[in-house]
């Protein structure tokens, strides 16, 4: 049986964030070291004022005494105040730049990382483990360290106090170091189940609000209260094992230690009435194995901390490790400047890592030439939306390649070949932000000109100028202040902001009424005037305008030609034509 890692085991990587702030952290242990020193000295202070002051009844002792102890404290106000600042400023600081890190690893990796990880769990990372590394970091290791010194401290002192007392203390400190290790080992397996407990938790919540109209409109509220419920108290039953052992685990050690602390007192107590011991150096003695019991007790305490800490210390480490399966050669090869907005797909097969048996493509070549407008045909699942898939390297294919301008994607830097292509969704992302936001997705650097040329272009301005702040009106999250062709029109403008070399139109004005689409239509065909677009039809409208038409089964391309052509050959094509564009070009006329 493998013996589980050890908490600063766990907690090595963060080192690597607390490295940029050695100046503060010198700061942080020399207040550490100054607090636990004045901790300590406390203990002589009270023996000088008990053997100096009180037993010798002399009051200019007893004042130079308490003056002492005066300043002692002042000085350990001071230290501490300055160490809690120090200390609570780094765990603030190391969070916020993990928090930076996991984010920036996160929209690094490929959407195949995010097949088979629910983005619940990956915003646990961000938001829960990180928050209880900031109390690791920020009060729970300085506490450790801190009682740490103040322990052996103590421990010292008492040997210097009495050798004899010491001895029957030292007694006690494997019974409470046993607990320790012993309980400690559960609670961070404990601890690592809580966390991800907590991360199910995030995640079904997620999916649940992110569906909540399709919950609502089957009335699915009561079945999703009931599901939810059980997570959380599944998640309630793991914590509730950790806390009963850690409170095992505590009461132990605070029974072991002032057990020991009361036995003392009986002893020293015979001592100082048989005159072998003062008065003084038994209370500064008692001081001592009160501060022994109670950074005993802390200590086993912020172990249970460091336990948890190192739960989720371990999780982020497995988030800033992964590595995307899409990254940029070591030194990619440039694309040609001016862009040609040439596509070619030569022989390529690809696999989802979801369905890793049951291939998208297969062997699929297609030649897209620099303007031309290809039009992609084909039954739900044939592949249509893997093509774009892999042109915007969202995956790499298991054989053959794609190439752009006569480059393999594979060998050039993927925000490069990205940076070519526009997408019109037929589900376009809204973010939360306002329109002017929303539409220098397309460009970040646009001009307001630049933005509402696009947005007039898009035929977006109308419906933007009307809501109640204008361009600078909050969309909501998702756009749920926009109607679907709305949204629609505000992700053609990103397009058209972006100005690219190659379009890529997953059915753009599926969500359009018949007097918005005509609009939209006119604008996009202006677009893809001189450039290459690839558009996944269901219309017939956008079917007829292309300049070929590509029919796909199964991952296959299975025929290829003009509408006239593809219908005298019959086969697929004819079926889907008269399935579905037949009945809505019906529509349409109606």
């Amino acid at each position: 049986m493998r013996t589980p890692p050890r908490p600063l085991t766990q907690l090595r990587p963060l080192f690597g964030f607390l490295r940029p702030y050695r100046l503060r952290l010198t700061g942080a242990a020399l207040a550490l070291v100054v607090s636990s020193l004045t901790v300590l000295l406390l203990g002589q202070g009270l023996r000088h004022i008990v053997d100096q002051g009180l037993r010798a009844g002399d009051a200019s002792m007893l004042d130079g005494a308490v003056g002492a102890f005066v300043v002692i404290v002042c000085i350990l106000a001071a230290a501490t105040g300055a160490r809690y600042y120090l200390v609570s400023w780094i765990g603030e600081r190391v969070v916020a730049d993990l928090r930076e890190a996991g984010f920036q690893r996160i929209i690094a990796l490929s959407p195949a990382y995010f097949e088979t990880t629910k983005t619940g769990e990956v915003l646990s990372r961000l938001t829960t483990d990180t928050e209880l590394l900031q109390t690791v970091i920020g009060s729970s290791l300085s506490l450790a360290v801190r009682n740490t010194l103040t322990l052996a401290g103590a421990l010292f002192m008492l040997v210097l106090t009495s050798p004899k007392l010491t001895a029957m203390v030292l007694v006690v400190v494997p019974l409470v170091v046993v607990p320790i290790v012993f309980f400690g080992r559960r609670v961070r397996s404990l601890s690592r189940h809580t966390q991800d407990r907590v991360a199910d938790i995030g995640a079904y919540a997620e999916e649940t609000i992110n569906a909540i109209r399709t919950v609502q409109a089957f009335t699915h509220e009561t079945i999703e209260r009931e599901r939810f419920a059980a997570r959380v108290e599944a998640t309630f039953a793991t914590a509730t094992n950790r806390i009963r052992t850690r409170s095992v685990l505590m009461a132990l050690v605070i029974l072991l230690a002032f057990g020991a602390v009361a036995v003392v007192l009986w002893v020293g107590g015979y001592d100082v009435i048989a005159g072998r011991m003062t008065g003084g150096a038994l209370s500064a003695f008692v001081f001592y194995a009160i501060l022994v019991a109670f950074a005993a007790g802390t200590v086993s305490e912020v172990i249970g901390d460091l336990q948890r800490a190192a739960g989720a210390a371990e999780r982020i480490s497995e988030l800033l490790a992964t590595r995307s399966d899409i990254v940029a050669p070591p030194r990619p090869m440039a694309l040609p400047s001016p862009p040609i907005g040439s596509v070619t797909f030569d022989a390529v097969t690809f696999h989802y890592p979801a369905r890793p048996d049951q291939a998208s493509l297969h062997d699929f070549s297609l030649d897209v030439a620099p303007g031309e407008t290809v039009a992609l045909v084909g039954p739900s699942g044939a592949g249509k939306t893997t093509v774009f898939q892999l042109l915007l390297r969202f995956y790499d294919p298991r054989s053959g390649c794609v190439k752009v301008d006569g480059v393999d994607i594979r060998t050039a830097d993927p925000a490069a070949v990205r940076h070519r292509v526009g997408l019109v969704a037929q589900d376009p992302v809204i973010f939360g932000a306002s329109a002017w936001e929303n539409l220098r997705y397309g460009r970040p650097e646009a001009s307001d000109a630049e933005v509402r040329a696009a947005a007039d272009a898009a035929k977006a301005s109308q419906f933007l100028d009307r809501l109640p702040e204008g361009f600078d009106t909050f969309l909501g999250e998702k756009g749920v202040r926009l109607s679907g062709g709305q949204r629609q029109r505000i992700a053609i403008a990103r397009a058209i902001l972006r100005n690219p070399p190659i379009l890529l139109l997953d059915e753009a004005t599926s969500a359009l009424d018949a007097e918005s689409e005509r609009a939209v239509q006119a604008a996009l065909e202006l677009l893809a005037a001189g450039r290459t677009t690839l558009v996944i039809a269901h219309r017939l409208a956008t079917v007829l305008k292309a300049d070929r038409i590509v029919v796909i089964d199964e991952g296959r391309i299975v025929a290829q030609g003009s509408h006239q052509s593809l219908i005298a050959a019959g086969g697929l094509y004819a079926r889907l034509a008269a399935l579905q564009f037949t009945d809505m070009a019906g529509k349409s006329r109606a």
